[in-house]
């Protein structure tokens, strides 16, 4: 019993850290039934009419473009959500903010670094200098001299990447590709996390933005991919910087009248508190700075990080080791606990993960299409977030299972193609009956019913924001469904069906799951 005792006192530390972890950043404490959301939307939200939406303000600035979508419209107003997007020309910074809200990051095309900064963690990242250039006069202060730069961890992002920002942390963001970086973000605007007003807001820590009220409607064809497209963006691009650089600010964009924080202190009290001159402080609120939030780096950014080849070999073992947890080769618990016993830092925490590989999609079928999703189960910070997400790519003509999002909200974002999508509300009346196309935003309320077919010529594909850390699906038709779990007299009797028809009814697609295969015209639901 004594040579026990060691044992029962690690135990308990365990499991009171374990609480104690998880009453502070949220692991397990929390089901999926229950919403770490408030209503934000005014009294009345009915939801009677959704609309495919396309971004209806853009703003440009030296090295790039952010593209909002309608933050009066009023369906985003009643799910409590918003939504822009980004586009950063090759060498092009988004410079350090903070948002009011947590918020879910796709990346559409392009590969980049983001830097998070969480407050309270270690720099980790520390490069020295040389020993030719210290000065070796073994005082203390010597010593704090050999350090050149320090910062904390910045993460390698590509195409298919979801990146997850909680809120109220400082975030940047660079392009080192050779390819306009275009990401969708998403943010939950009823998170419990925004104290503020119901709408987004951002803060930031460098440059000046642009705050004007200049709205125009963009085309669904807006931004395009393609060696094309990437040329007329740097002719563009070109002109705009050529215009920076001459003074002269482009036709038809806003005038910049919206501050960085550090533009409300006094530049005496700041420069005191920084211990910088005033003239720094001055630098630092940015009034006579035309670039904008996005700005061109002529040189290229230099930062400690690992080569290129260190980072994809770092990301393959984390990729292969999530799809080894995700098939059971290696056991998590509730709260995250790996292999060593002990709990995954705050400060170390994976922000990403990749969706649009096929090897990573949680259902596949060659012919129909596939299915992948991201939740806290397999990245933990989405406990923070309190969102996720789900990446579908379905073929030509298939048609995706009848289904609801049980405890959440869907934002719909088609990244390539077009497809027919119908919405039923709780009144069996459609309020959405469609076509949505590439670049456009659909918001699928909470228990609205729907319905999906992909493009005959073009396919559909899409990835879906949902405004909960583990969004729950209820299917109606296939494996693992509502009507395949009903017993076959109720569907007789709930419907007026003879046994044959209730047999066909629940059996007819009882070998596919969620995605199916088309059928004949004919027999389509959805046939036009």
């Amino acid at each position: 019993m004594r040579a026990s005792s060691p044992f029962l006192c690690f135990l308990f530390f365990l499991v009171f850290s374990h609480g104690a972890f998880a009453q502070l950043f949220g692991f397990g404490g929390q089901s999926a039934w229950q919403s770490p959301r408030s209503f934000a939307g005014p009294r009345g939200c009915r939801f009677d009419r959704l609309d495919a939406l396309n971004p209806t303000q853009r703003l440009r600035f030296e090295a790039g473009t952010v593209e909002y979508y309608d933050v009066h419209n009023e369906m985003l107003q009643c799910a409590g959500v918003s939504a822009r997007r980004t586009i950063i020309e090759p060498r092009g910074l988004f410079l350090p903010q903070y948002n009011n809200a947590p918020s879910l990051l796709y990346i559409i095309q392009g590969r980049g670094i983001k830097g998070i900064t969480f407050p309270g963690c270690p720099e980790t990242f520390q490069s020295f200098q040389p020993e030719s250039e210290q000065i070796l006069t073994g005082t203390a202060e010597s010593q704090s001299q050999r350090i050149r730069d320090e910062h904390q961890k910045v993460h390698r992002f590509k195409q298919g990447d979801i990146v997850a920002l909680p809120a109220g942390v400082t975030y940047w963001c660079y392009n080192d590709g050779d390819v306009p970086l275009v990401a969708i973000q998403v943010f939950d605007v009823s998170n419990t996390a925004n104290q503020l007003e119901p709408r987004q807001r951002s803060f930031f820590l460098a440059g000046r933005h642009l705050s004007g009220q200049q709205t125009y409607e963009t085309g669904p064809e807006s931004y395009e991919t393609g060696p094309q497209a990437y040329e007329i963006e740097q002719q563009a691009y070109g002109a705009g910087r050529q215009a920076y650089e001459a003074g002269v600010r482009p036709i038809g964009m806003a005038p910049l009248r919206g501050n960085n924080i550090f533009n409300g202190f006094d530049t005496q009290l700041l420069a005191e508190a920084l211990g910088v001159n005033a003239e720094l402080a001055r630098q630092l609120q940015a009034q006579n700075d035309p670039r904008g939030e996005i700005v061109f780096v002529p040189g290229g950014l230099r930062m400690l990080r690992p080569s290129r080849s260190q980072e994809i070999q770092q990301q393959e073992f984390e990729e292969s080791m999530q799809a080894q947890e995700q098939f059971g080769e290696s056991w998590q618990g509730p709260y995250n606990v790996t292999a060593n016993g002990l709990d995954e830092n705050f400060c170390t925490m994976k922000i990403r993960t990749n969706i649009d590989r096929p090897s990573r999609a949680d259902y596949y079928n060659q012919r129909v299409g596939r299915i992948a999703r991201v939740d806290s189960q397999k990245l933990p910070i989405l406990n923070l977030v309190q969102m996720s997400a789900t990446r579908v790519v379905l073929q030509r003509n298939a048609v995706i299972t009848p289904h609801w999002c049980m405890n959440c909200h869907c934002g719909m974002y088609v990244t390539q193609g077009q497809g027919r999508v119908q919405v039923v509300n709780h009144q069996g009346r459609a309020v959405f009956d469609g076509t949505v196309r590439q670049g456009q935003f659909l918001l699928i309320p909470q228990n609205f019913a729907v319905l999906k077919r992909a493009d005959p010529l073009q396919g559909f594909h899409w990835v879906t924001f949902n405004t909960n850390q583990n969004a729950m699906v209820s299917q109606i038709a296939g494996k693992l469904s509502t009507f395949k779990g009903m017993p076959l007299q109720v569907l007789m009797h709930s419907y007026r069906l003879s046994i044959e028809q209730a047999r066909r009814l629940k059996f007819s697609r009882r070998n596919e799951y969620t995605l199916f295969t088309p059928r004949s015209p004919r027999t389509t639901l959805l046939d036009q």
